[in-house]
């Protein structure tokens, strides 16, 4: 039979009691990681956000909560109160956060029950994307996808105070507006009040900005989920997330400075990483060098002008190209000459 949660009220998170906790009383809630019985005395993990703690179901505290605690499954949703002790020598878990203590129960409250689950509850179970989708909130729960949510919570507190700081004004525009031609076709939503007209979803905040700084808020920024209508890419999806910024009377340089001003602050907060002096690379630069105007740096192979050598060969295109006034370059890859059509095909 299942509890309601009458006035418990949950004093703290899994994964934050600690060694500072011991000997006091905690109230916990969250999800039943594994139950595991060693000889009457049954050992939980429970789970919630913040990570996983031992809850130690012991017969000297209460028989009755032990027989309790053996019909535990996986997933159950759960109340407990009882006392942080340390765990004995030996017993410790380096892999947890609060591998130092465990919880000594002396109430259990079995608040929701599970059906069987579609996959476990676990990161190195590879389970197919449809039904990691089917099941969404289940999937949501493992550690690897809650960590990457809480990730990018982080991300976007540590950017909007870089952006605070600096006298920027964070600012919604809207989401239902006019189209305007930009760089794929728009999302269309269909106007219940005015029949045959439709409005479209925004692909960029830019007409927006725009009106904000000759409106006079000259330091304009916004964590803007934008809209486009096109085939799926690596680097494509129909709608993503993008950090908006606009500066009124500023230099290329300034807008610059701010944005790695965030991307130090989220590396250094983030990940402990200390960014360098970030090199600089003109358009002309980077294109001459790597055909592109976002290059990956990391890769060796920069292009190399062969127009003295294509202006002789026998291979019409190359010839064409240099008699017209144009320029051929290659990638030197070495030993490439002994690689099968197939391997080349796999490069590239």
């Amino acid at each position: 039979m299942l509890e309601h949660l009458g006035k418990f009220e949950r004093t703290s998170y899994c994964g934050e009691v600690s060694t500072s906790d011991i000997g006091k009383r905690v109230r916990l809630a969250g999800w039943v990681d594994t139950t595991r019985d060693h000889g009457g005395v049954v050992f939980t993990d429970l789970r919630d956000r913040t990570g996983k703690i031992q809850i130690v179901f012991a017969p000297e505290i209460s028989e009755e909560l032990v027989e309790k605690a053996k019909k535990l499954k996986h997933e159950y949703v759960i109340a407990v109160e009882g006392e942080v002790r340390r765990r004995p020598p030996g017993t410790e878990n380096p892999k947890l956060k609060t591998g130092e203590v465990e919880v000594y129960a002396e109430k259990l409250q079995i608040l929701n029950k599970s059906l069987p689950l579609p996959f476990p509850i676990e990161d190195d179970v590879k389970v197919g994307e449809d039904i990691r989708l089917k099941y969404r909130f289940l999937d949501l729960r493992r550690k690897k996808m809650m960590d990457n949510i809480i990730f990018r919570h982080k991300l976007y507190q540590i950017t909007r105070d870089v952006f605070n700081e600096e006298g920027f004004i964070e600012i919604e525009t809207p989401y239902l507006t006019k189209s305007t031609p930009e760089g794929a076709r728009d999302f269309l939503v269909p106007s219940r009040i005015y029949p045959g007209k439709f409005y479209a979803l925004p692909q960029s905040p830019q007409l927006f900005k725009q009106i904000l700084m000759v409106a006079g808020f000259d330091r304009y920024y916004q964590i803007a989920r934008c809209f486009r209508d096109e085939d799926l890419r690596a680097d494509r999806q129909p709608e993503f997330t993008q950090v908006d910024f606009e500066m009124s009377f500023v230099r290329e340089r300034d807008v610059v400075d701010i944005a790695e001003k965030v991307l130090r602050r989220l590396y250094k907060e983030l990940l402990d990483i200390e960014i360098g002096e970030i090199p600089v690379m003109s358009y002309d630069e980077a294109m001459s060098r790597f055909g592109t105007d976002r290059p990956d740096t990391r890769f060796g192979l920069e292009l190399k002008e062969i127009t003295d050598i294509a202006e002789k060969c026998s291979f019409k295109v190359f010839r064409t190209v240099v008699e017209n006034g144009g320029i051929v370059k290659a990638i030197n890859f070495k030993g490439g000459a002994t690689l099968s059509r197939k391997e080349i095909d796999d490069l590239t």
